[in-house]
């Protein structure tokens, strides 16, 4: 049998042992901060935002962020019904209530327009989801904010490298989190980023970030709120920093590869990818490949087919409105509809054109027939 294709793995260099190892051996006592402060610093020059946190997950950098915008029972976050769970988890434990509205059929990514409907006066915030690296409706979604008074949340979790008009994907927003898990183009093992131009809420994430002690205080050990603790370690920071000096070479790469995908698949009848509308640069986190309803082919005969050909694919992310903690939404046709004809595709820093081959042929294979 040939060789299984991983469809992620991530890119970890001398560099990177490097940094780990003297992290483990010195980054103790006075130096425990060193690595995730330069984390924190070069990430924030790279996006061009005023400050960042490192935190333990993007799930942590959301909870938090959206606890310090006062989100709390009673209150209603809007946000695409195509997403993984993360986003809506920190919503309902800050006891809210997530409203999940429909996709745009190209980017699959939040519909500003079905966001705008769903807003009532319980409305906390709206969370624009950069789904597999491709970019919301930024524009129409800012304005949406600003003219109802609701924030715009940015998750970029998986939207590194992403670019909407010369600004990086989640430096827009009120705040924006992003996720270094070990599937993502940057990583840090498992880890994630808070970032925000705004101080006052800089300083109330900082706060909650800490046990909810606030960096004034003089009395050790005295919290001034009940706080959280999503903290990175110096270890992963210290991964990070080394991802970080590759990043351009991490998210090009990215870049190349589904360049190659898209050169080879897209000819294809029925077959659509992943957008990159004008004046904007997808990071290219995920490779996804949609089908035309008539083509026939399914998340199953596609998750079939490449478990013959020995490669991982991903299914497509279900609809949150269809998991059972939640109510059933089949009004969001698109949510429903699309994830039943895609599939993300293998993607991996050293991944060869042997392996994209060997990929394309599956999907070819289910097109002729």
């Amino acid at each position: 049998m040939k060789p299984r294709i991983l469809y992620t793995k991530p890119s970890i260099t001398e560099l990177e042992v490097r940094y780990a190892t003297d992290a483990a051996a010195n980054g103790w006592g006075d130096q425990c901060y060193a690595y995730i402060n330069r984390f924190e610093e070069l990430f924030k020059q790279h996006l061009g935002v005023g400050y960042a946190i490192a935190t333990s997950s993007c799930t942590g950098a959301l909870h938090m962020g959206m606890a310090a915008l006062g989100v709390g029972p009673g209150d209603e976050v809007i946000m695409a019904d195509t997403n993984w769970i993360a986003t809506a988890s920190p919503i309902v434990n800050l006891g809210a209530k997530p409203v999940f509205v429909d996709i745009l059929p190209d980017s699959w990514c939040i519909d500003p327009d079905k966001a705008e409907a769903a807003i009532t006066p319980r409305t906390k915030a709206i969370v624009a989801v950069h789904l597999y690296g491709n970019l919301c409706d930024m524009d129409r979604l800012l304005a949406i904010g600003e003219k109802h008074g609701i924030p715009i949340i940015e998750d970029a979790a998986e939207a590194i490298g992403s670019v909407y008009h010369g600004k990086r994907a989640g430096s827009m927003g009120k705040f924006g989190a992003f996720s270094f898990h070990g599937t993502k183009t940057l990583t840090t093992g498992e880890g994630g980023m808070f970032v925000t131009n705004d101080a006052d809420l800089y300083e109330r994430v900082l706060t909650l970030s800490n046990h909810g002690r606030a960096r004034g205080q003089t009395k050790q050990f005295w919290p001034d709120v009940v706080g959280f603790k999503y903290k990175m370690s110096n270890l992963q920071a210290a991964i990070g920093c080394a991802q970080m000096e590759r990043i351009e070479e991490l998210t090009l790469r990215k870049r190349e590869i589904f360049a190659v995908y898209r050169d080879r698949l897209e000819r294809l009848p029925g077959v659509r990818m992943n957008p990159e509308p004008a004046g904007t640069v997808n990071g290219a986190w995920m490779p996804t490949v949609v089908f035309a309803p008539e083509s026939g082919i399914t998340r199953e005969k596609l998750q079939t087919a490449f478990a013959a050909a020995n490669a991982d694919a991903r299914v497509f992310f279900w609809p949150l409105s269809s998991l059972p903690m939640f109510e059933p939404l089949k009004t969001n046709v698109k949510a429903w509809d699309i994830p039943a004809r895609a599939i993300n595709l293998p993607s991996y820093h050293d991944m060869d054109l042997t392996a994209q081959d060997r990929v394309v042929a599956v999907i070819k294979s289910l097109i002729h027939g």
